[in-house]
């Protein structure tokens, strides 16, 4: 009976004090000024200020810095502001083929909840002449992501019109690392297994993972070389890999991983790998039905002659040297020329992908590498992103691509407004 009534007593009194707060704190004048506009309409950029807040800041909490912040830039590098035309037209863009595709798949919440809450625009590269590597972007604690090279953006015009190439390069300069750095925010906020990282565990190299070539990158299970510096990297690599990479990218590496050989029973993953990529396999002009190996040598002093070694590389030589992995730290600057023809023995010619796939061997080996471990990734980080998040990355990969193949419409639609500064 006692603690009956010491209940009664304590929730008279708690709903006493409610209602005593309640009294006291009726809502009053603000101490903070609310007279104070959202954009200063004095400024000559108040126009695309107001479109940022309308299409940013209002609906996703999202400050957009296209002015130059020196104090929130890199010391290290000699760097210069985005041009002010072109920061409207990525803002655009990052808008079409950001924020609005995973809007679409995973709802109205999902960029408010997890979106990064700043973007910071750098005109110019952040390259040092010491490491020969270049920073194309930055993310800052899932917060703030700082974009380099925002100057070397087609400018608009009313008769611009984006060819492929021009895709090509605004996926490899700014949105394979705006994919790579929102998926460290996905998997910061729901962990991914730590099976991922078994996979290929014994061949990280967070130290010299730039001096890897294309070849031994793909041949030891990695997407690109900056995966392999670390699980994590990797693990963001391979799914911004699948939403932004070209077709000749991806069939380059499924190529090139495959050489080794594959495990039993993996042809057909490979294949069902090309389908959901949507890669047209028998395109007759493509690069994966025209390819020659190459065996390559090596120099030999006492002969003064090269001598072939047991590895074979693909004949595209631009693609073999390129340090590139499209975020940070990512371009070695001295390693893009062509390879010297010289170095390379022909191996053997394959008139279409199909006869390569034949061509290559089966073991029932379930430590190989290459594909097979890229395999076992790509169900890992799918699964996980299906799991956790509710998406399905192939479905986003051909999202925007349908939007980068409509681009020009986008461009020339009343969506965009570049403005002038007056």
């Amino acid at each position: 009976m006692m603690k009956k009534i010491v209940y009664m007593m304590s929730l008279a009194a708690l709903m006493l004090t409610f209602s005593s707060c309640r009294s006291e704190d009726d809502f009053t004048e603000s101490i903070f000024r609310t007279d104070i506009p959202v954009v200063d309409n004095t400024k000559t950029t108040a126009p695309f200020d107001q479109w940022l807040y309308d299409n940013f800041l209002k609906p996703y909490n999202v400050e957009v810095q296209y002015r130059f912040n020196f104090t929130a830039s890199d010391m290290n590098f000699q760097l210069t502001p985005a041009e002010y035309g072109r920061s409207q037209l990525l803002a655009h863009f990052i808008r079409y083929l950001f924020y609005d595709v995973y809007t679409k798949y995973a709802g109205e919440n999902f960029m408010k909840s997890y979106g990064p809450r700043m973007f910071h625009f750098i005109g110019s590269t952040g390259y040092s002449p010491t490491t020969g590597t270049e920073v194309l972007g930055t993310a800052s604690g899932g917060v703030k992501i700082t974009l380099y090279n925002v100057n070397e953006i087609k400018p608009w015009s009313e008769t611009v019109n984006y060819t492929s190439d021009d895709v090509e390069v605004l996926n490899e300069r700014i949105f394979h690392t705006m994919h790579h750095e929102f998926s460290h925010i996905l998997h910061q906020t729901k962990s991914y297994p730590i099976t991922y990282g078994q996979v290929t565990s014994g061949t990280y190299d967070p130290i010299d993972w730039q001096e890897r070539d294309s070849v031994t990158t793909h041949q030891l299970g990695y997407l690109t070389h900056y995966a392999s510096s670390a699980t994590y990297e990797d693990f963001v690599e391979l799914l911004s890999c699948i939403i932004t990479d070209t077709d000749t990218r991806w069939m380059n590496r499924i190529i090139n991983a495959c050489v080794p050989g594959l495990r039993v029973g993996d042809k057909e993953r490979v294949f069902d790998l090309i389908d959901s990529l949507e890669v047209n396999l028998d395109a007759p002009n493509a690069h994966w039905n025209n390819f020659t190996l190459y065996s390559e040598t090596e120099y030999n002093s006492e002969t003064d002659a090269y001598d072939k070694t047991d590895r074979l590389v693909l004949d595209d030589h631009r693609l073999l040297p390129n340090k590139s992995t499209h975020q940070n730290q990512v371009v070695n600057k001295a390693s893009t020329a062509y390879v010297d023809q010289y170095k390379y023995t022909e191996y053997k010619k394959f008139a279409s992908f199909r006869d390569f796939m034949d061509w290559v061997s089966y073991k029932t080996d379930d430590k190989l590498a290459g594909m097979n471990a890229i395999l076992k990734k790509l169900d890992i980080a799918t699964e996980w992103y299906t799991d956790r998040w509710g998406l399905h990355v192939f479905e986003l990969r051909r999202e925007v691509r349908n939007r980068q193949n409509a681009i020009n419409n986008y461009l020339h639609s009343s969506d965009v407004v570049i403005y002038d500064e007056q």
